[in-house]
């Protein structure tokens, strides 16, 4: 079992914003892309999902970038998390690669 914790303040000193982003994307072209795509911005936690603690000039440049990805078949679905959380992870372990986490 893996636990961690993040704390993203919601004042002006602190830009940075935790994101999850999940998708549904029919076409294994444009969802390799994606994740590519991705990629460049956080780390992937599972197969359709990605975890990201981004400043929130980032988070909108990578908000900008997904609709190219998506048809009226497809989903993607951004969680913007500001404030103190735990992510309880069961299962098999992923290697994070941000040091904002703090792993227990």
């Amino acid at each position: 079992m893996e636990n961690y914790f993040f704390d993203i303040q919601e004042e002006k000193k602190d830009d940075r914003v935790f994101v999850l982003i999940i998708y549904d994307i029919v076409d294994n072209k444009r969802r390799v892309k994606l994740a590519k795509y991705l990629q460049g911005y956080g780390f992937r936690v599972q197969k359709s999902a990605f975890e990201a603690t981004i400043k929130d000039k980032i988070y909108r440049k990578m908000l900008a970038g997904l609709p190219e990805f998506v048809t009226d078949e497809d989903n993607i679905r951004v969680y913007k998390i500001i404030g103190k959380g735990q992510v309880l992870n069961i299962g098999k372990e992923i290697e994070l690669e941000s040091d904002d986490l703090v792993i227990i």
